[in-house]
């Protein structure tokens, strides 16, 4: 599934709400919950933070029979909430591992303003690549939590442009965390010394445990 950059800026739970109205609208044969209100079964990979636009998300939908992809297809494409579309539609195994813990990664374009220092910033990337830490505060609630950045880092790298995009590559860990793009934006501009803007944040996929470039394990840190 694809999000562009128009797209309401809705929370997840918003996002989830608006595409089980449209598989419930659209009479496709969908399987639903044991719950005391039945919900659709439903599975994104990961949530999508606000603001930022998406070229290929992966959801999980079950039906309670097999049907091709084209009716799929055409039952959804003129429902879909608004900012989404259908990319590809394909069957999964259903006794698989569910979606959202298959996730281990997901790669980021991060494309700067026109003032971006292109070789400033690649020299403060290769700079964050060779430190063991990057020790850093999230806010959760009321509190304030200390974690380490670069172990939820997997590759960042600066392509000059006009205009500088930052690629990157960060990981869903279940104890290290979610590696942010606007959290290594952030620190990237530390580093560099210098204010830096997104234009545009996009993630452009998902990767799974069993893809063949899925990343390895973290590095162990040290103080």
């Amino acid at each position: 599934m694809r999000r562009s950059a128009e797209a309401h800026p809705l929370t997840h739970r918003e996002v989830v709400d608006g595409w089980e109205a449209a598989i419930v609208a659209s009479g496709l044969p969908v399987a639903f919950t044991d719950a005391t209100r039945p919900r659709p079964r439903l599975a994104f990979g990961a949530p999508l933070p606000l603001g930022i636009a998406a070229d290929a998300e992966l959801i999980d939908l079950v039906l309670v029979e097999r049907l091709p992809a084209w009716r799929v297809r055409e039952a959804l494409i003129a429902l879909l909430p608004e900012g989404w579309s259908l990319v590809d539609l394909y069957d999964v195994w259903p006794a698989g591992p569910p979606l959202p813990g298959r996730v281990v990664a997901a790669d980021y374009r991060i494309v700067l303003a026109e003032d971006a220092p292109a070789a400033i910033v690649d020299d403060a990337a290769r700079v964050m690549l060779a430190s063991r830490t990057l020790q850093r505060d999230r806010s959760r609630g009321t509190e304030t939590i200390r974690y380490y950045l670069r172990p939820l880092i997997v590759d960042l790298r600066v392509h000059a442009g006009p205009p500088v995009v930052v690629r990157t590559r960060t990981r869903f860990h279940p104890e290290l965390g979610t590696g942010r793009p606007e959290e290594v934006l952030t620190a990237l501009a530390e580093a560099a010394g210098h204010s830096l803007i997104a234009e545009a944040i996009v993630r452009e996929r998902l990767i799974l445990a069993d893809d063949p470039d899925a990343p390895g394990p973290p590095s162990a840190t040290h103080d």
